[in-house]
């Protein structure tokens, strides 16, 4: 049975064998479980078209490494840049970050990702930006002692936004810029599309490192 609100023509995603139908299934045992494995586990929330996430999980075999997009149709376009046979440490499911204490226990993510996610520029939409305060006490819960956020954008006030909402909810910000691509930070950098798009435009990239502890996570 396919998903509720998937169209057919999305089938092939549903049947990949990086398509995870519920993640729920797999809190606190994502490494083991869904992994085989007892490699630290990432998170990217808001995959888009997957250029970043499948890159990381090519580089890095050593690593877990799980997209979480919101919509079903964005998520068969990163779904369909994967091979047949699937790549064994990347895991891609349709959910939403509200949800996310459902889909892993506290503790059970080293690095969470948030990529060029929609500012919502309204004030009166404050709440539904994922570095709002609210999203941050989920990610703390379900990040490690030593967990960290790595976060880009291209939206200044955003990225302001968001600085000030780390510091209330007690995250330690390191490597924090405003000019990513003109820093010492940009080596080892890995784009996503809509970062290609803005630098190919000559636009700054922001970027900053929030740390749930003391700052030492692995990078």
């Amino acid at each position: 049975m396919r998903l509720r609100n998937v169209p057919k023509s999305l089938d092939f995603a549903y049947n990949h064998p990086n398509f995870i139908r519920q993640p729920d299934n797999y809190a606190g045992k994502w490494a083991e479980e869904c992994f085989h494995n007892t490699n630290p586990v990432h998170l990217e929330i808001g995959s888009g078209k997957g250029n970043f996430i499948i890159t990381l999980a090519d580089l890095n075999r050593d690593i877990n490494y799980i997209a979480m997009e919101k919509y079903m149709p964005v998520l068969g376009k990163l779904i369909k840049k994967l091979p047949e046979e699937g790549i064994p440490n990347l895991a891609a499911t349709n959910a939403d970050a509200e949800k996310l204490a459902e889909f892993f226990e506290a503790g059970e993510l080293e690095c969470i990702y948030l990529n060029f996610s929609d500012p919502w520029p309204k004030k009166k939409h404050a709440k539904r930006r994922l570095t709002n305060i609210k999203f941050l006490e989920l990610y703390k819960k379900v990040l490690k002692d030593d967990g960290v956020i790595k976060f880009k954008t291209d939206n200044r006030d955003f990225f302001e936004y968001s600085i000030e909402q780390f510091e209330a909810a007690g995250f330690l910000l390191k490597d924090v810029t405003y000019d990513l691509h003109n820093s010492s930070f940009a080596e080892g950098n890995i784009k996503t599309e809509y970062e290609e798009k803005f630098t190919s435009l000559g636009l700054p990239i922001y970027m900053l490192k929030a740390y749930k502890g003391n700052g030492q996570a692995a990078e």
